[in-house]
């Protein structure tokens, strides 16, 4: 390895940005991988972080870890502020710069609130491991609330759980919730009875699971109405407030928990590309995932727009998987002076899980529902995890919960002060101090890469 070689950039350690990593260990490149973060994240099954059935480190991988065996690839912890690309330099956020030959920018999508950005500390969504955390003490922290309320109407409030946007992270989350509050939490408290929580999920469309085929949106509206979560369709959310959720401009719901799941953005990086930009964000890319204007940048995963085969390539994890590949590829071949190759995304097929024992598959033309669906979906996800430990520990943690219906991560972090003088001041109304907001002061104001990553798909 010399420092003649071209010096490739990624810019994100998730499923592109690492699979582009991987393809170009040991070629005659140097590569910089750089994440904010220092682990790769397994998006699919964060949820279940959120609801306390995994622990992070059983959805999560040092990236450092991943590629320490390739020495021409190099990894940084930073922050990228902006891309120069007529100067081929990157930015960060501490002022320093870096060069790059060759840069993929893997960067990801964020929460999209449709213009509503003054809802996202009342209702947070879910692309991170800190995301996460703070979902699992709303949800946790509602019932211990509800426990400690002897006003009927307030603790109403505290057992109603909001879930805005039906893809495949609110149809998962909706469905662990509704089993933390009929199964999980069982006998667990002497006021309340957690079964008596409301756990409602709004979707804009008029089915569940839109992206599905319609047999299978009606399967797994039909299993979440077995779990006992209300499901309303089309209807919009117009107003998030401390006090609950308004749609259409008319009816309001009362609840002290409401979590996004309606809609995702591409990474703010993207606009400083010199690219063309979708209206959620993506940017446009050339038929081999370049930027038009500047052929060595590279977008791959939830930040990249491109058709294929006539029709758009969703956001989710193959997507990304196959974007990352054929990115690297194209490098190889500029480096070698040889002609690029165009992008074919290839759809392996889509699942989503709705509670324990229940979830639907789209594979090609067939369609699963049920406990089969259920089983191919745990194998799908055991096998894409990374790390033998994480396969391990994640497929003893599912044996556990389902023949117990208990979960293992349901510890509350409190966040800058005390669980005591958080509940206090909840109860007091107190406003959340701008700078750590307390989880329990949220609950009272209580949406990615991938809606986005977080759909389960074959990859």
């Amino acid at each position: 390895m010399g420092d003649a070689w071209p010096h490739v950039v990624i810019v994100g350690g998730g499923f592109g940005g690492l699979e582009a990593a991987k393809r170009l260990a040991n070629k005659p490149v140097r590569v910089t991988l750089i994440d904010r973060r220092n682990h790769h994240l397994f998006q699919p099954l964060l949820y279940q972080v959120a609801t306390g059935g995994l622990s992070a480190a059983e959805v999560a991988m040092p990236i450092r870890k991943v590629l320490h065996k390739h020495k021409n690839i190099a990894v940084w912890l930073a922050d990228v502020a902006e891309v120069q690309p007529t100067e081929n330099q990157l930015h960060f956020v501490d002022g320093r710069s870096l060069s790059y030959d060759f840069l993929i920018v893997a960067s990801g999508a964020t929460h999209s609130y449709f213009g509503r950005d003054d809802w996202a500390q009342l209702a947070p969504g879910l692309k991170s491991i800190e995301d996460a955390f703070e979902i699992r003490r709303r949800i946790f922290l509602a019932f211990e609330m509800a426990e400690r309320t002897e006003d009927p109407v307030e603790r109403a409030k505290y057992l109603t759980f909001l879930v805005v946007g039906a893809g495949p992270t609110g149809v998962e989350m909706a469905g662990s919730i509704a089993e933390i509050a009929r199964n999980t939490l069982s006998g667990e408290f002497r006021s309340i009875n957690p079964h008596d929580a409301r756990v409602i999920l709004i979707e804009g469309l008029d089915r569940v699971l839109s992206n599905f085929a319609p047999p299978l949106s009606a399967s797994a509206q039909a299993s979440l109405q077995r779990l006992g979560v209300e499901v309303r369709t089309l209807a919009r959310v117009t107003n998030i407030t401390f006090e609950g959720v308004t749609l259409d401009g008319r009816e309001h719901i009362a609840a002290r928990t409401v979590l996004w799941a309606a809609g995702v953005r591409g990474s703010p990086l993207g606009a400083t590309l010199g690219a063309t930009l979708e209206r959620n964000g993506q940017v446009q890319v050339d038929a081999c995932l370049r930027v038009p204007a500047h052929p060595n940048i590279y977008v791959v995963g939830d930040l990249a727009s491109i058709v294929c085969k006539g029709q758009r390539v969703p956001g989710v994890a193959q997507g990304a998987l196959q974007m990352g590949r054929l990115a690297a590829q194209n490098i190889v071949r500029a480096v070698a002076n040889q002609p690029q190759q165009a992008f074919v995304y290839n759809d392996k097929g889509s699942m989503a899980t709705i509670g324990r024992s229940h979830a639907v598959a789209q594979i090609k033309r067939l369609q699963l529902t049920g406990i089969l669906a259920w089983l191919a979906w745990a194998l799908v996800h055991l096998m894409s995890l990374i790390g033998f430990r994480n396969r391990m520990v994640t497929l003893v943690n599912w044996v556990w919960a389902y023949f117990t219906y208990q979960r293992s991560g349901r510890l509350i972090f409190e966040r800058g002060q005390s669980a005591t003088t958080s509940i206090t001041d909840a109860a007091a109304g107190t406003s959340p101090p701008p700078q750590a907001p307390s989880p329990i002061e949220l609950n009272k104001a209580a949406s990615t890469e991938p809606e986005s990553n977080a759909a389960t798909s074959l990859g």
